[in-house]
């Protein structure tokens, strides 16, 4: 015989259903295999969803969600060798460089990539099978027609870069070039950070049969990226939505400017 409390015989829970709640959030990261349980908890809000973090944090863990990503250890001893400038506004720095990847029979691709570092903002991914100074220029020309000039621009060292045709376009507007030190990609973490975010939840989730189709699938991406995707550093907020609530004054004007890369050196 077992002597059991009557109340805890009859006890019924009155737990709260969390059926859909879990449904829409195995949707989520199925969709976004990279994302934690607080971008997950951003998205249910956006979408109607009332439940707090730590509900969304103990069923992410129930469901064995949790990302496992090993972090290097910190040198608290390192120190800045110079101070780094800071995006204070709009149009102040930009950050650009190139990643690599390939079409599904090997063929390859490289991407231009151009980063505001105020809004976080993606100004565009230029997609070609190769890319030259000369393409570089063309690009910035058609950011700058759209949102006026940067006052600096980050680089690395490559050709592309450092080559004469960037120096002309960046002398004649103005434009300052911030290039890293040779081996310290620190120095331009920007971009590197946005270039990481792309790889992981971009590049090495498709298959490109084409070169139309990778610019097809990577602009898709850079518009969520832009409208929809969280961003930690700014608050959960999109880079468009931070963009519209701090860009009401922006450094340069949008003046159209004409292509100065025909004219003569």
């Amino acid at each position: 015989m077992i002597k059991l409390s009557r109340v805890v015989y009859l006890y019924k829970s009155n737990a709260r259903d969390n059926s859909a709640l879990v449904m829409r959030m195995k949707e989520i990261t199925q969709t976004r295999v990279h994302y934690g349980y607080r971008r997950v908890h951003v998205m249910l809000r956006r979408e109607g969803f009332r439940d707090n973090h730590k509900r969304v944090y103990r069923l992410y863990r129930e469901q064995g969600w949790s990302l496992r990503q090993k972090r290097p250890k910190r040198n608290k001893a390192a120190q800045l060798r110079q101070p780094k400038k800071l995006a204070l506004h709009i149009n102040q720095i930009w950050s650009m460089d190139f990643v690599a990847d390939n079409l599904f029979d090997g063929r390859k691709l490289r991407m231009l990539t151009v980063v505001d570092c105020y809004t976080r903002e993606s100004l565009d991914i230029h997609v070609d099978q190769s890319l030259k100074g000369e393409d570089v220029v063309r690009v910035l020309n058609n950011i700058v027609a759209a949102r006026g000039k940067p006052m600096t621009i980050k680089t690395d060292n490559g050709s592309e870069f450092i080559s004469k045709v960037m120096d002309k376009w960046a002398y004649e507007r103005g434009v300052e070039l911030d290039f890293s030190r040779p081996g310290k990609p620190t120095d331009n973490a920007m971009v590197e950070s946005f270039n990481g975010r792309l790889r992981q939840e971009c590049l090495n989730e498709h298959w490109f049969m084409s070169l139309q189709d990778a610019r097809n699938k990577i602009e898709a991406w850079r518009g969520f990226y832009n409208e929809e995707r969280p961003h930690s550093a700014l608050d959960w907020q999109t880079p468009k939505e931070f963009a519209l609530k701090n860009g009401s004054k922006p450094c340069l004007q949008n003046n159209k400017e004409p292509d100065l890369l025909t004219s003569e050196w």
